[in-house]
Parts: structure tokens; C-alpha cells; sequence
């Protein structure tokens, strides 16, 4: 592990850099964690393909975006090192790049796949090879980095979250499955279990009147006290090659863990027990199979497109309430209470999500090739993104 400060000699325009607004999409899965925008004026309905505003090559990257001030973050790859870019929302101009670490290769794809996190001025990254990053978001100077040495099989894939002064990650092993610094300093502030990283984002919730953690590592879900670092609970997850990668959910008391590879999914009750947490399993199935994307809740349903098909399922029973054969591996955002969902092969599909069936009443193609990342919606429009490529839509109404 190394702590380093450097300042890089980057490109920046004066435009300046508000604070965060309502229509912002500072982290990954938004402003709540649960990849619903709770922005309005937005069109749920298409009748041809909404206004391309811009799109750019990024190089090679599954990262999807933070959006703040005008701002979009998102990173590629450049001269063989991943790169942290900033970009202006409106025109897809670049402001500023980093480099993160040296470039990342795999047979599914290279590049970064974390997510930025923007919060109060500054930026963080974690990238594929284990080096978390903390920028200056108006300039691209470096505040503080840390490395680590306990990369997974396809590289650190979980983003960084920022709660309060705590910026929070799974650093892995000795360093911490879950791994807490001051987000202005990085100086250590705790570090809790020794679990292997997994491949998702830590997520925070107020269990009881305290703020707690839930980082999906490789072989369970840990649960820790924000302030303290405490290991509250740990909820025992085996996936074939460790991968836990999609978002874990919290809601009313219940935490729902999903992964592929045969695992399936789970429900768990959570309560106050004799030390700070007990967790009891309501239900599990193989209902649900997501290698890496993530579920959406809303009305009582899990929304997902996992390695089969696109499904509805009941968050308390379990149940399947149907299923779509052939959408498999698509992500999705609610907004305007409609589901927009993009598929791996870039067709953007738009519907209200019902548990009677799937009647999409929009469908676009807007991108081609392989598209993994999860698509964002702020300030009106839509950002996208396949392997290398970005395009931005115009999609007010």
C-alpha cells in the first residue's frame, strides 16, 4: 500500500464546478443508491431515435458516470493507462484526464470498471489494478492515492462511496474487505474484516437509527457500523470464482443479495440481536441469476435483466412474476416511473414497469457492440455507453 500526493498538468476550462443539484448523478446507482432518477420533465416516449446532442470515443472502460455541475465523469483508456476523464455534459468536450494506473486487460474487455463518485469538489476512483484515486474536481490535480495488492480475478470493479467524511471501499485482505478513509485526506479511519474483494459497490443504510455498510465481498455480505467500522453482521455468499458483483438492496429492514453462476438470490431479515445485528433468510432461489447487473426495486418488484432473460420478481416471496427470454444482461434506470432499459446490444427499451408483463411502448437502438454499463439520466439527458464509446441524448420533453 502506497499514500502518495502528486499534481498533474492537465487541460481545465473556467466554467467552474457547482454544487451538487437535484438533477445530479454524483455516484453509481444515483443520489439514493437504488439507480432510480428522481428527476421530471424527462420523455418516457419515442417515436423516432431522441436527438443525439453528442457522442466521443473514450477508449476501452465499463465505467458508467457521475454527473454534477454541468459535469460528466466517466474513464477509458488512453496511451496504455486507464484514465479518469471529465467531460462538459452539454457538448462531450473534455475538460480534464487523469491517469489512474496502467492500462487493464481482459478477455471480456479492458479497461477501468468502477464508477466515479463525485462529492463536495472532489472525485474518486478505484481502478481494475487496485489503485483508489481522489481528484480535484475542477482541475484534475491529484488530492491523495492509495494502491493495493489484492486485485480479483477481473480486476477491482466496486466504486467508491462517499458517506459523510468517509470515503469507503473493499480494499481486501489485510487492508480491509471493507476499508474506510477521510475522503479530503485519505488518511485511514478504519478497516473491517479480511474477507477478498468482490466486484460491488459498498452500500450504505440506517438500520434502527444507525448508519450502516453492506460490502458484497467474495465470499459474503459484511455489514459494518459507518462510524466505527464494527462488523455488525456477515451473511455467508459462495459464487463460482467470486463473483459477487450486483448491488446489494436495502428495504424496510430487508437486505436482497443476487449473483450468477448458479448462486442465485436471497432475501434476509435484518434485526437488533445480542450483539449489533442478526440476519434471518426469508427466502432463496435461483429465481434470479445476475453475474453483474443490477436489480431494480419499485412497487413491491425486483426488475432485472440477469444472464437469461428480463424478470419480475416479488421482493418478499421470491416469486417470478414473469419473464422476457432473450433480454439478458441489460441494465436499467427508473425514471418517470418507467424502466428504461438498455440491452447488451444497445437497444434502448422504455416501459412502466408492471407485475403483469413487460409492453414496452418505446424501443431505440442507440448504441452497438457490447453494452454492459449502466446508463444515466441527469439534467434531461440520457448518457450511454458501449465498451468505448459515449453518446449523450436529448430527452426532455
Amino acid at each position: 500500500m502506497k499514500n502518495t500526493s502528486l499534481l498533474l498538468i492537465l487541460v481545465a476550462l473556467g466554467s467552474g464546478l457547482s454544487d451538487a443539484s437535484a438533477g445530479d448523478w454524483p455516484n453509481f446507482r444515483g443520489p439514493n443508491h437504488d439507480g432510480v432518477c428522481t428527476e421530471t420533465g424527462i420523455r418516457t416516449e419515442f417515436k423516432d431515435s431522441p436527438k443525439v446532442l453528442w457522442q466521443r470515443e473514450v477508449g476501452s472502460a465499463f465505467s458508467s458516470f457521475a454527473v454534477v455541475g454541468g459535469r460528466v465523469f466517466t474513464c477509458g483508456t488512453e496511451d496504455k493507462q486507464q484514465v479518469l476523464l471529465c467531460l462538459r455534459a452539454d457538448t462531450g468536450d473534455a475538460i480534464w484526464k487523469a491517469p489512474i494506473e496502467k492500462e487493464y486487460r481482459d478477455s471480456f474487455g479492458d479497461g477501468c470498471r468502477a464508477t466515479p463518485t463525485v462529492s463536495d469538489g472532489l472525485v474518486y476512483i478505484a481502478g481494475a489494478h487496485g489503485r483508489v484515486l481522489c481528484c480535484d474536481a475542477e482541475t484534475g490535480s491529484v488530492v491523495w492515492s492509495e494502491e493495493f495488492d489484492h486485485k480479483p480475478q477481473w480486476g477491482y470493479s466496486g466504486s467508491v462511496l462517499v458517506d459523510g467524511e468517509l470515503a469507503i471501499f473493499q480494499a481486501g485482505k489485510g487492508d480491509g474487505a471493507l476499508r474506510a478513509v477521510n475522503k479530503k485526506t485519505g488518511k485511514p479511519v478504519w478497516k473491517c474484516d479480511t474477507d477478498e474483494p468482490g466486484y460491488a459497490t459498498p452500500l450504505p443504510f440506517d438500520f434502527n437509527g444507525t448508519r450502516y455498510v453492506c460490502g458484497f465481498n467474495a465470499h459474503r455480505a459484511i455489514i459494518a457500523e459507518v462510524s466505527t467500522g464494527k462488523k455488525a453482521a456477515a451473511i455467508p455468499w459462495e459464487t463460482d470464482w467470486n463473483v459477487n458483483a450486483a448491488a446489494p438492496i436495502y428495504h424496510e429492514k430487508h437486505l436482497f443479495l443476487n449473483s450468477g453462476y448458479k448462486t442465485g438470490c436471497g432475501l434476509f431479515a435484518l434485526s437488533k440481536g445480542a450483539g449489533a445485528m442478526e440476519s434471518e433468510e426469508v427466502w432463496r432461489s435461483k429465481v434470479l441469476l445476475n453475474k453483474f447487473q443490477s436489480a431494480i426495486l419499485t412497487g413491491g418488484k425486483l426488475y432485472a435483466s440477469d444472464e437469461k432473460a428480463f424478470k419480475c420478481v416479488d421482493f418478499m416471496t421470491g416469486r417470478e412474476e414473469w419473464k422476457v427470454p432473450r433480454i439478458a444482461n441489460g441494465t436499467m434506470i427508473l425514471a418517470e416511473g418507467h424502466l428504461f432499459l438498455l440491452t447488451e446490444r444497445g437497444e434502448l427499451q422504455v416501459g412502466s414497469p408492471s407485475p403483469e408483463g413487460w409492453q414496452p411502448h418505446s424501443k431505440v437502438e442507440i448504441l452497438d457492440d457490447k453494452c454492459w454499463t449502466v446508463p444515466v439520466i441527469s439534467g434531461g439527458r440520457l448518457f450511454a455507453r458501449n465498451l468505448e464509446r459515449v453518446v449523450c441524448l436529448d430527452i426532455r420533453e
